[in-house]
């Protein structure tokens, strides 16, 4: 019997909280989108315009990073307070490497870390 690699991340459109989830313990990495608040108000005052291109561009290559850590686990589950997690499983599903990795998305509030250690062992505990 083969061991799946799962994750769960927790995400916003700030902050990924990546938890790969074994049966004996959660391990935790940060990874953040390089649009701050600080970035949105040295764009904003540059004009709406290249603020709008600015962030686009930084959010595409926060889902990409986070696409390139997916792609390495048999099943993920996204979840957390914002659109962002829907945004990624939609750039995700136009890539077709992405096809046989089994990705689900769940609405949560914010969490804490110990919540989004127990959501994420709730969560494959159900799927084993």
């Amino acid at each position: 019997m083969t061991t799946e690699k799962r994750l769960g991340i927790w995400m916003d459109h700030s902050n990924a909280h990546l938890m790969e989830f074994s049966m004996t313990s959660i391990d935790t990495k940060t990874i953040e989108s390089k649009f701050t608040h600080r970035a949105k108000e040295d764009s904003l005052n540059r004009g709406e315009n290249v603020m709008h291109n600015k962030e686009q561009h930084q959010q595409a290559e926060y889902y990409k990073n986070l696409g390139d850590i997916i792609r390495n686990y048999e099943e993920v589950v996204l979840f957390g307070p914002t659109d962002a997690k829907t945004e990624l499983l939609n750039t995700l599903r136009t890539d077709h490497r992405f096809e046989k990795i089994k990705i689900e998305v769940k609405q949560t509030d914010k969490m804490t870390e110990n919540q989004q250690h127990a959501f994420v062992r709730d969560f494959f505990h159900k799927h084993i």
